[in-house]
């Protein structure tokens, strides 16, 4: 089962595409948007992202800090972010620690029979690391609900 809104966000360290450890804890005192996504270069995940790209002054607005989470290696996810222009950062979840911490893992991803891979799911974690928005997709091919997630942000 999934986080829940209310929850303590489970803690994580991931590498971004510049090989540095990043840490939910290191965020801290700001909200900030978990977009875990199965894969990179996939035609929704690279929608789902470049939504968020194309409106970051909406997150920036409210002081929010967006991560994108795959499964992916730090060096797809560069080109990837490149590629596709995303001024946020991407975190490496290799291992899958922070997608079974969060409870988003696929035990066979829908397509392909691959094993380990994120579900697609968006969650608030507020400036006191408790979650506010819990949402994890029905399949792959939903996106999140960008307008609830910008609702939730302009509460806090």
């Amino acid at each position: 089962m999934s986080i829940q809104v209310g929850q303590k966000a489970p803690a994580f360290s991931l590498f971004n595409t510049e090989k540095q450890k990043v840490s939910l804890a290191e965020q801290q005192g700001k909200p900030v948007v978990l977009l875990f996504f199965p894969l990179a270069f996939t035609g929704v995940c690279t929608a789902e992202l470049c939504n968020v790209r194309d409106n970051i002054a909406l997150y920036n607005n409210t002081n929010a800090q967006v991560f994108g989470i795959s499964v992916d290696s730090l060096f797809t996810l560069d080109k990837f972010s490149k590629e596709q222009n995303l001024n946020f950062p991407l975190l490496s979840d290799f291992n899958k620690e922070a997608a079974t911490a969060f409870g988003v893992l696929y035990e066979t991803f829908p397509a392909f029979e691959m094993m380990g891979v994120s579900k697609r799911a968006a969650f608030v974690v507020d400036k006191d690391g408790v979650v506010q928005y819990a949402e994890v997709c029905p399949t792959p091919g939903d996106l999140p609900d960008f307008n609830a997630i910008q609702a939730v942000l302009a509460a806090l």
